[in-house]
């Protein structure tokens, strides 16, 4: 889990250049040399010496440089002297200048348009001209130029891109390119040496190392890419760019960063290539890329939570809610189901779930191993493809509303106000008073509570019953609905909190 994420900022690697600025391209590959420090010296460590490794690597290494047109704030030609700051009427007095082009707040002229250049890397990964890179140094483009360590510097055309795993995939019209050689990111382990290419803050062909720090990392709002995190030394501009390793195959695209400064501070995040060549393959085949879809909203099991369902570990990926119509739902999962693998892969947190369910092709079969009352089955799904659009937020009217036992008002929902609000069954929250046992254990207005420890709750009356009989000392599962979405929560009707740290990872 990321204990430093609420001080550092996550920072994609394209960085603001008004200049264009060349990189490197590549060719075949070889064995990386050793060299070793003079025998004469007392016991010296071998370290990898990356020089053949940079030559033969370097000329498919490219440099990628955007312009975008953004539009900016209105600005009045003329307009009221009294209006401009006093700097200027310090040299103009009351007489504008010709062609002054005024301030902000002097009145109507229509938005100023502003190119905005930026800059990132990519590298070669065919004779014919496709390029892969980061689909943040492409998006939203008017034009896009690629230089190579030669000099040629040429137009590119962007085939496709796909958000949910930052790739993009472009071509420039040229013929028999060098082309990097690709690896295999699921073989990669912790400790070993990587090194990177790009264009840090538009200083073409650098090139760092480090090691693999951590495999299958999970970042926020990036469920479907099992980040590699090195200690090599990345900056902005070294999005796009490749991460080798040894033998001089690529086995990620450098992404991100964890920063506090906007510059390198020892965490870096690259795409594996195995996913990068995923999306790369489905777009230059069908335009677009496509995913494996179980239409289940899912969350981590804490240990309270753990506790109310009778586990003896946090493993696994709870279902809090399924989508009408989803797979998983006409598989027959169920909320509170905890799915532990699939198709033999263990599902240890819930990050893993969407990254193995992504990986398969719509209309594949899954076979999930899930616990349900305590007992594990064997569930197969036939999986759907992503759909294209969310659901709405929903809302609810206030009826009248009673208190319960857990220190929260809660009012009924009629039929109309819970279809709105996609849920069968429930009763809504209107206030959470402090330091009650529903706000420690994060009941907020608007939740609406549709079962408790296994029971579900149709109207404020049997909530109070279901409430009433609740053990005090043994921690409890409540399914709630917020907003579009639906969890589950521990409550503990001795107001204890769940103190543990776990966040699903």
């Amino acid at each position: 889990m990321y204990v430093a994420k609420r001080r550092l900022t996550l920072v994609a690697l394209a960085i603001a250049s008004g200049i264009a600025i060349q990189n490197p391209v590549m060719a075949q590959n070889a064995p990386i040399e050793t060299s070793q420090a003079n025998s004469a010296a007392p016991t010296m460590v071998q370290l990898p010496n990356f020089t053949q490794l940079v030559k033969k690597v370097s000329p498919a290494v490219v440099n990628i440089s955007t312009v975008r047109e953004e539009k900016g704030p209105s600005f009045q030609m003329g307009g009221d002297p009294s209006q401009l700051p006093d700097i200027i009427r310090q040299f103009f007095g009351n007489q504008l200048p010709p062609g002054f082009g005024g301030f902000p707040g002097m009145g109507g002229a229509g938005p100023q348009t502003e190119e905005l250049h930026s800059l990132g890397s990519g590298f070669v990964i065919s004779p014919d001209g496709y390029i892969l890179t980061n689909a943040h140094v492409v998006a939203g483009a008017q034009t896009i130029r690629v230089r190579f360590n030669d000099r040629r510097n040429v137009a590119a055309k962007l085939i496709g891109m796909d958000r949910k795993t930052d790739v993009a995939l472009i071509k420039v019209n040229l013929k028999n390119l060098p082309t990097v050689q690709i690896g295999n990111s699921d073989k990669l382990q912790t400790g070993e040496w990587m090194v990177a290419i790009g264009s840090p803050f538009g200083f073409n062909s650098s090139v760092t190392q480090g090691i693999v720090s951590a495999i299958n990392r999970t970042l926020p709002d990036d469920s479907y890419v099992p980040f590699i995190q090195t200690d090599v030394p990345i900056n902005p501009g070294n999005s796009g760019g490749p991460l080798l390793n040894l033998q001089g195959q690529v086995v990620g695209i450098n992404s991100q960063i964890y920063t506090q400064s906007g510059g390198y501070m020892g965490l870096s995040f690259a795409v594996p290539i195995n996913v990068a060549m995923d999306v790369a393959n489905q777009i230059k085949k069908d335009g677009h890329v496509t995913r494996g879809y179980l239409g289940v909203a899912i969350q981590g099991v804490s240990p309270d939570l753990a506790s109310s369902f009778g586990l003896k570990n946090t493993q696994g990926a709870l279902i809090a809610q399924l989508s009408p119509h989803s797979p998983g739902g006409e598989a027959g999962l169920k909320p509170g189901d905890i799915v532990t693998a699939v198709n033999g892969h263990t599902v240890d947190t819930p990050d893993d779930l969407p990254r193995l369910i992504g990986a398969m092709q719509p209309g594949q079969t899954a076979k999930l191993d899930v616990i349900r009352n305590g007992q594990t089955t064997s569930i197969s799904v036939k999986l759907g493809d992503w759909p294209k659009s969310s659901q709405a937020e929903t809302t609810s009217s206030h009826p009248n509303s009673h208190k319960s036992r857990l220190g929260v008002t809660v009012s009924p929902l009629n039929d109309s106000q819970l279809k709105s609000a996609g849920v069968p069954n429930g009763v809504v929250v209107r206030q959470v008073t402090p330091n009650s046992i529903g706000d420690k254990a994060g009941l907020q207005p608007g939740d609406i509570i549709i079962e408790v420890n296994r029971q579900e709750i149709s109207s404020v009356d049997q909530l109070r019953s279901v409430v009433a009989d609740l053990p005090k000392h043994h921690p409890i599962a409540m399914r709630v609905a917020r907003g579009n979405q639906q969890m589950f929560i521990a409550i503990r009707m001795d107001g204890k909190m769940d103190d543990s740290d776990y966040d699903g990872e």
